[in-house]
């Protein structure tokens, strides 16, 4: 085991992050009493010179907005996953200091999804543009076997995400937000919209629809993810999402494998609860 024993998340803002629970959570599943996880409030200015500053005693970083891409020159290396979107949620410190990036919110995306039974789908539709939606973008290139419809507000977001879907290889079909009620007769659904964005669709779920991923996870159920349940609907949340992408963080920063997805699940619904 390494003896580098130091992990943080940075973001602005930061206060409200389930990182500090789920990492504190595995480390004490996994008996590592070591290890601490701390959160720090850096903004793009400050990145920099905290990055600058890290040494032997750390073993890697969690970043959220507005980190993921502005990390990427401060790095050595960074993962394949994460060129494909340019974006960085992962910063690993290897034993020599070099820093390398990844992207865990791809494929913990897919193991979500895989989790509750989704592993090949026809077709899917994605609510909303920006670098949660080119996120889910790359992980529906894995499992959508068809034609993915981005529903957007603008022409220039539209652009957009079909310039994603030509980088990562997907056939990406866009349409006005006005007919995002449209995106349910898709067999999966993911929804990347802000909180409220999509709140008026809840009306237009159908008798029965397919499988719904609400990446948001605070306030929850969303009206949109609540409709859907109550028509017998498949729904994940954003707390499915951050659970899977920080159990590969874990393993990827500990050595550790397998993560302990049940206890961080557990400790991220209890501190839900709480709030």
């Amino acid at each position: 085991m390494t003896a580098r024993r130091r992990a943080a998340v940075l973001g602005s803002p930061i206060a409200h992050s389930l990182s500090p629970v789920l990492h504190r959570a595995a480390y004490a599943a996994l008996g590592l009493g070591e290890w601490t996880y701390g959160r720090y409030e850096i903004d793009e200015a400050a990145l920099p010179a905290f990055v600058e500053r890290l040494d032997e005693s750390w073993a890697g970083l969690s970043l959220t907005m507005p980190l993921k891409r502005a990390v990427i020159p401060l790095l050595d290396e960074i993962s394949d996953t994460a060129r494909s979107v340019e974006a960085v949620n992962t910063v690993l410190v290897g034993p020599d200091g070099r820093l390398t990036g990844d992207n865990t919110d791809i494929p913990g995306l897919v193991a979500a999804l895989r989790e509750r039974g989704v592993d090949k789908v026809a077709s899917a539709a994605v609510l909303g543009a920006g670098a949660t939606a080119s996120s889910a973008l790359a992980a529906l290139a894995g499992i959508c076997a068809g034609e993915v419809t981005a529903y957007v507000r603008s022409a220039e977001r539209a652009a957009e995400m079909r310039r994603w879907g030509e980088r990562l290889g997907v056939a990406v079909r866009t349409a006005d937000w006005s007919r995002a009620a449209e995106a349910f007769e898709a067999p999966l659904v993911v929804a990347t919209t802000p909180a409220g964005a999509a709140d008026a669709l809840a009306t237009a779920v159908p008798d029965r629809p397919g499988t719904l991923f609400d990446v948001l996870y605070e306030p929850w159920p969303t009206p949109l993810a609540a409709a859907w349940a109550a028509r017998g609907g498949t729904v994940l949340g954003g707390l499915d999402l951050l659970v899977h992408q920080a159990v590969l963080q874990v393993e990827r920063m500990t050595g550790v494998s397998p993560a302990p997805l049940a206890a961080m699940r557990a400790a991220g619904e209890a501190a839900l609860a709480a709030r």
